[in-house]
């Protein structure tokens, strides 16, 4: 509550400054889309400038703990002390992430992702500096983690801002979002089109014209001035590059499909140590010291696997030679260290240790060909440099900003056969190992999948019965084409449902189909003759997400809804507007209950209470729709998972028995409901069925 409240006086505080702002250019009546363009660069130089920064505080961090800190210690002791460096950066960094920043929903590019996509862009961007400071403490500590993820949430928080200060509509502020998002990673590696690409492949989703030339100025503009400041080099010193052999193409080919296994495991490690790490029974503000202790041991060993990895990449692409052992203990430790940072509490990127990871696993690959194929002139950092964009784009499922960000880096169009055929192999690899990307699966894990940018998971709640129009517009199979033209002419309709005189479907008429005959043949052709036979169909009981992944699996704009037991019987029709409009239902339905369930965890001192209830055998509510159970007035059933999915019940949902059930009730109600869920106590149960129950 308290943060709240210093969020909310942040909030009015920088909206009184821009209000006087306001009033004082308000003579030059900009039009909002001119004043989104301004705000684009003023988020592009912000973004260039704040990276920058952020760039030298980590740097001087890291030279104030391990040179400074740590040489004292080294003199007073030995060196053997600089295990304790990363401890106590690891205790500055739990301190201040419990005590000041707070826990979050989503953190990252996960949070920004989920922002754009059900928030129209709003994110908390008060707390942007000390966040981005907290990242800077982790990296200089000797976490293994990236900055480019800070990168990105830096500019993401000031295009934020900028929305709301200029109070857009949540369209512009997702664009500014991105732009801001752009500009992070043009910035962070000195590539705008790359990070272009990063904001509408990941941040966005799918490409808007309206907001490409929002996101193309910021990340210019920020790229502009990391120029200006650092000079106009790449992040990466990569030397020229030459394909020897069309042959060495397969050898790519075979070195993506080993990128897209360590993409996955990458993945599903990062969060199989999250969740090892959250079971541990220590304080929040301790784990990440107790990190900092398994860092500090690296340290003393392996201090390559500390911080970004930069150093290290840099001397692998700049050919410095390295032992197969060497390089394969590098790429195991960072598969290791870096879940184990961003599960211990340290913030950071995902993005650099997966650069790290693709170059250690491409100079041993080449290192192997080279053994085994020494007729080969076979070139290792050629090889470390197409393995980053492969782990790179498996990880994150961005292909073309993985192949772009290397392009840019050499500036050598002949390496972009290796690039693509090696970063689609990499990519299909992980998505059939993994199915999700570092950051999807993160918003999957709280039951929210994202596809072209949006929320599809909540159409999971809503059926097909639900939304769809049973005033079906029809035409019989032997009609002729003007008749089906004069219909579909004066209905305003891009298609309609061809029937027999029965009434059962034969197939679907569109517009298109009429464009392909010549007018003049339209009286003498049937309708049956020329519609589409085979149509999908779906069925009143599906939900809705089913019937939308059918639809754009088939790129068609509606779907006649037909019964199960017959096929051909048409109960009405489903069109993607329908499916809009239902959209921003499940949306509102979805936005309600998760506020009633805030306010109520914020209100448990009076009494309510949030709890999962597991339906039993045998309890009464257990084969009843949910309006014949009764109910205690002060409850709500928010939510029912069941089989793994996530369900938002309604009054004719049947219960089930192993149906868990996120119930909100208050005070008595909580009793109440149990006693609905709970099997009947004549027929005794045992201790451990009873503790089931409440799981």
């Amino acid at each position: 509550m308290d943060s709240r409240m210093e969020d909310n006086k942040a909030t009015e505080k920088s909206i009184s400054w821009w209000a006087r702002l306001n009033d004082l250019v308000g003579g030059l009546k900009l039009s909002e889309g001119l004043l989104q363009v301004v705000a684009a660069g003023l988020v592009g130089l912000g973004t260039g400038a704040g990276v920058w920064l952020f760039k030298q505080t980590f740097a001087y961090i890291h030279i104030l703990l391990f040179d400074d800190l740590g040489g004292l210690l080294t003199r007073l002791a030995g060196r053997w002390t600089l295990i304790f460096v990363p401890v106590v950066g690891g205790l500055l960094v739990g301190l201040i992430r419990v005590y000041f920043v707070k826990a979050e929903r989503h953190e990252g590019v996960a949070g920004i992702m989920e922002a754009v996509a059900l928030a129209g862009g709003r994110l908390r961007y008060q707390r942007m500096p000390l966040k981005v400071f907290l990242s800077a403490l982790s990296i200089g500590s000797g976490a293994s983690v990236g900055p480019e993820d800070p990168s990105v949430q830096l500019g993401a928080n000031l295009g934020a801002m900028f929305g709301h200060w200029l109070h857009f509509s949540d369209e512009r502020v997702r664009a500014l979002v991105a732009a801001g998002s752009a500009g992070g990673i043009a910035a962070a590696f000195n590539a705008p089109i790359a990070g272009v690409f990063f904001a509408l492949e990941i941040i966005m989703g799918e490409l808007s014209r309206g907001a490409l030339m929002i996101i193309v100025l910021a990340g210019v503009v920020s790229a502009a001035f990391i120029q200006a400041v650092s000079g106009a080099q790449p992040a990466f010193a990569v030397p020229s590059y030459a394909l020897n052999s069309a042959w060495e193409l397969l050898l790519y080919l075979l070195l993506g499909v080993l990128a897209g296994v360590i993409s996955s495991a990458y993945i599903r490690l990062i969060y199989l140590f999250h969740d090892a790490i959250q079971r541990v029974k220590i304080p929040l503000w301790l784990k990440p010291a107790s990190t900092g202790l398994a860092l500090g041991l690296a340290a003393l060993f392996l201090p390559n696997l500390l911080g970004t990895g930069y150093d290290s990449i840099e001397l692998t692409l700049n050919g410095t030679r390295m032992t197969l052992a060497f390089l394969l203990l590098l790429l195991v430790g960072k598969l290791i260290f870096t879940p184990l940072s961003l599960g211990g509490g340290f913030t950071g990127g995902m993005f650099a240790p997966s650069l790290f990871l693709g170059a250690m696993l491409g100079a041993a690959y080449a290192h192997g060909m080279q053994i085994l194929l020494p007729g080969l002139k076979i070139v290792a950092p050629a090889f470390a440099m197409v393995g980053m964009a492969a782990v790179l784009a498996g990880a994150v499922n961005a292909p073309l900003t993985a192949i772009l960000l290397l392009f840019e880096m050499t500036n050598d169009y002949r390496i972009i056969l290796p690039l693509m055929i090696a970063v689609v192999a990499g990519l299909v690899v992980s998505q059939h190992l993994t199915h999700e990307s570092v950051y999807t699966l993160a918003l999957l894990r709280k039951g929210i999948r994202l596809e072209r940018g949006h929320d599809v998971e909540v159409l999971q709640g809503l059926s097909v019965q639900e939304v769809m129009r049973k005033d079906v517009t029809t035409i019989y199979e032997d009609d002729t084409l003007a008749t089906a033209a004069d219909l579909l002419f004066k209905l305003h309709r891009h298609g309609v449902v061809v029937v027999d005189h029965a009434g059962k479907l034969v197939g679907v008429f569109a517009l298109q189909d009429l464009n392909k005959v010549d007018p003049q043949q339209w009286p003498n052709l049937k309708v049956g003759e020329i519609c589409t036979h085979g149509v999908l169909v779906t069925h009143p009981d599906e939900t809705l997400g089913e019937a939308l992944q059918r639809m754009s699996a088939a790129d068609v704009g509606r779907l006649p809804v037909v019964a199960r037991e017959d096929p051909r019987h048409i109960l009405g029709i489903l069109r993607r507007a329908d499916v809009i409009r239902a959209y921003d239902i499940a949306l509102t339905r979805r936005v309600t209950l998760r506020n009633r369930a805030h306010q109520v965890q914020l209100g448990t001192f009076s009494g309510m209470d949030v709890e999962e209830i597991l339906i039993a055998d045998g309890s009464p509510c257990a084969g009843k729709r949910m309006r014949e159970v009764p109910w205690p007035h002060d409850c709500v059933v928010a939510s029912l998972q069941r089989d793994g999915q996530t369900l938002i019940p309604r009054g004719d949902t049947q219960l089930q028995a192993g149906d868990l059930l996120l119930v909100v009730a208050e005070g008595s109600a909580r009793e109440k409901v149990l006693q609905v869920c709970r099997p009947d106590r004549t027929k005794g149960t045992s201790p451990s069925h009873r503790a089931a129950e409440h799981k």
